[in-house]
């Protein structure tokens, strides 16, 4: 659905989102990380983007860890009925900080992204990309809802990014995300979150942004591989 509201046209788009998240524990110092995420449109009927993304993480200490990694995006542009898929490439560094205060967590991360987008023009690929810098920071946190470990913890977030480019002329603002839902502990290596995701996004062209209403599933896994 496409409205006008002063002068901005608003995509206003449903879409559920679930991801698979590792950080896979090697010793006090090292660890990998691996994520599959998908994310379809019109809630679930249509695609929207295919993402894997790995990379190493080093604890300076226990509560904070700076890691580089690698990512790669598909994403769908609907082109007649018909899909064709953009290819990302990524390149990624981040700095991630988590602490608790009695019974609640928080969670703050810097992430600086280098992305080459592949240009589609007039439902073709062009065999050009799109170079940008992004940076985003996210705040996230936790709280319980319940004395009982064993109930969810009420979790609340908000990553915002900015990014910067010889082509970045108009959406220097990129995106917003704010989020709210749960998180369940389903043993020592596995939880997940659920809940809703608004997505603000401001597109290449000056007047145009993408609200997306979004339903999230992320699941986390975080194993030792060694003892």
């Amino acid at each position: 659905m496409l409205l006008a509201q002063n002068s901005k046209k608003i995509n206003d788009n449903s879409q559920a989102w679930t991801s698979i998240n590792t950080l896979a524990t090697i010793d006090k110092h090292w660890a990998l990380i691996g994520d599959f995420h998908i994310r379809r449109n019109a809630f679930m009927h249509e695609p929207g983007f295919y993402f894997i993304r790995t990379g190493a993480a080093w604890y300076c200490r226990k509560d904070l860890f700076v890691a580089l990694g690698y990512g790669h995006m598909w994403l769908a542009t609907n082109i007649r009925d018909h899909y064709i898929y953009a290819g990302e490439n990524r390149l990624y560094q981040q700095l991630q900080y988590h602490a608790r205060t009695g019974r609640i967590g928080f969670t703050q991360r810097i992430r600086n992204e280098q992305r080459w987008q592949q240009k589609i023009v007039n439902g073709q690929k062009t065999g050009y990309e799109r170079f940008s810098d992004r940076i985003r920071y996210l705040f996230s946190v936790s709280i319980p809802i319940f004395k009982d470990v064993h109930w969810p913890e009420l979790v609340i977030a908000d990553e915002v990014a900015v990014q910067f480019g010889r082509e970045i002329i108009y959406n220097r603002f990129d995106q917003n995300r704010f989020f709210i839902g749960i998180r369940q502990k389903l043993s020592q290596q596995l939880s997940f979150d659920f809940g809703y995701l608004y997505q603000y996004q401001q597109k290449y062209t000056p007047h145009e942004v993408d609200e997306n209403q979004i339903l999230r599933l992320f699941f986390y896994y975080q194993p030792r591989l060694r003892n």
